[in-house]
């Protein structure tokens, strides 16, 4: 037995599977949907994305053939239930992992102080008191993010990090709020996504894209079609991002509204992403599938791996074509390659986990701020982990201006 097949037994015991007509009606496990099966011989379908992506039987048509064997007596798929499926392991070095975790919280106060004076500090052309440096406003909103902790609280954080010379000066809890709603901030925090991601630009080759959804502390209304009322909840925004596959590193990012469309933000994810690392490939899901993005995507160096829609055709021609007919005669190979794409959930599920799935700003400028301190934070955290466990030496600019190793050699075991 495999977890499609037990999934399918969870669903015809408990849910509502109907003939209607001309096809089984069956319901999704997770969403309020409800697809339209055809069981015959050969000729089994189904409109949800797993069949459309593999052409075998998903979890639905499974289920139907086995309310059809329990209804009208026919043959039902042999399923060995005396064996329960076996789930997937993946293996994880835990002493090394265990001395990552120990050690995160002082490493990343080095990298990340030596990370932000890496940026040049602009030009002050104004009159009166000076502004506070900018490396001391990057490393402030970024350290915050990753305590995780109100502003009051993170008093003592600010305190000890100035006491240990990661900051110039010592910072009142309240301005690191004010900093996070400058929107000049916005385009040094995206240079330290890019930046924060080169200590790995060895290892990784295979890159992955998706977006996912931050909530905020703002309301919005809308009007439900479905039930004809005005509903409110919280809105959010949209983050794109960029990752590899290997050690779930960032290397580029992108916040939009909730609304934005996903397909014309991968070239320049891809464009960013290629200016320090060799893209040998990208996957991405059907969201993302336009002539314009594979060939985007080929002169980058790279073969895209793009889910193709139930009405594809690739009769477009060029790349695209020879894309779509890959995956129709080599299926098994084109999945391969395509599922690489999974790591940018884990991406997001780590970012979540750790850093929260919502976002405490309330204007604008501060909620794209937060959310790219929240990708900072998780590519140093990478980047502390892969040079304890893959051996990688971090080397960032320091406020000398010569390379310098910021990881001294530890003791392990």
């Amino acid at each position: 037995m495999d977890m499609r097949e037990l999934k399918a037994l969870e669903l015809a015991a408990r849910a509502r599977i109907v003939w209607e007509g001309d096809a089984w009606s069956v319901p999704s496990r997770t969403t309020s949907r409800t697809y339209k099966v055809t069981v015959w011989p050969g000729a089994e379908s189904c409109e949800c994305e797993d069949f459309q992506l593999r052409q075998q039987p998903c979890v639905h048509v499974i289920a139907a053939k086995l309310v059809e064997e329990r209804e009208r007596g026919r043959k039902a798929p042999p399923i060995d239930t005396d064996t329960a499926p076996a789930k997937k392991k993946y293996t994880q070095n835990w002493p090394l992992y265990d001395l990552a975790q120990h050690v995160e919280k002082n490493r990343l106060q080095v990298l990340l102080a030596d990370l932000c004076a890496g940026i040049p500090e602009p030009a002050y052309g104004g009159k009166g008191r000076y502004p506070t440096p900018l490396a001391d406003r990057l490393f402030a909103c970024a350290y915050k993010v990753y305590c995780g902790v109100s502003s009051r609280r993170s008093a003592c954080d600010l305190d000890d990090a100035h006491k240990r010379g990661y900051l110039s000066k010592c910072i009142h809890p309240a301005k690191t709020c004010h900093f996070l709603c400058e929107e000049d901030m916005t385009a040094p925090l995206r240079e330290l996504v890019r930046r924060s991601a080169l200590p790995l630009r060895a290892v990784e080759m295979d890159f992955a894209t998706d977006s996912t959804g931050f909530g905020t502390s703002r309301f919005v209304r809308w009007f439900d079609e479905k039930y004809g009322v005005e509903r409110s909840g919280h809105d959010w925004v949209k983050v794109h991002i960029t990752t590899g596959v290997t050690t779930n590193i960032v290397t580029a990012v992108e916040v939009t509204g909730r609304d934005a469309n996903d397909c014309p933000l991968l070239p320049k994810l891809a464009r960013t992403t290629a200016q320090a690392f060799t893209i040998r490939e990208m996957s991405a899901d059907k969201g993302y599938l336009s002539a314009e993005n594979v060939e985007a995507i080929a002169e980058l160096g790279g073969t895209a791996f793009i889910a193709p829609k139930s009405n594809t055709t690739g009769n477009v021609g060029g790349l695209f074509q020879k894309m779509y007919h890959y995956y129709q005669f080599n299926r098994e190979e084109f999945l391969k390659h395509y599922h690489k794409r999974s790591n940018v959930e884990s991406t997001f599920s780590a970012v979540k986990r750790k850093f929260g799935d919502s976002l405490r700003s309330r204007t604008d400028a501060a909620m794209v701020n937060e959310a790219l301190c929240k990708f900072v934070c998780h590519n140093l955290c990478v980047v502390i982990r892969s040079q304890i466990e893959l051996g990688i030496e971090a080397t960032f600019w320091g406020k000398d201006g010569g390379h310098r190793d910021v990881l001294p050699m530890v003791r392990q075991g």
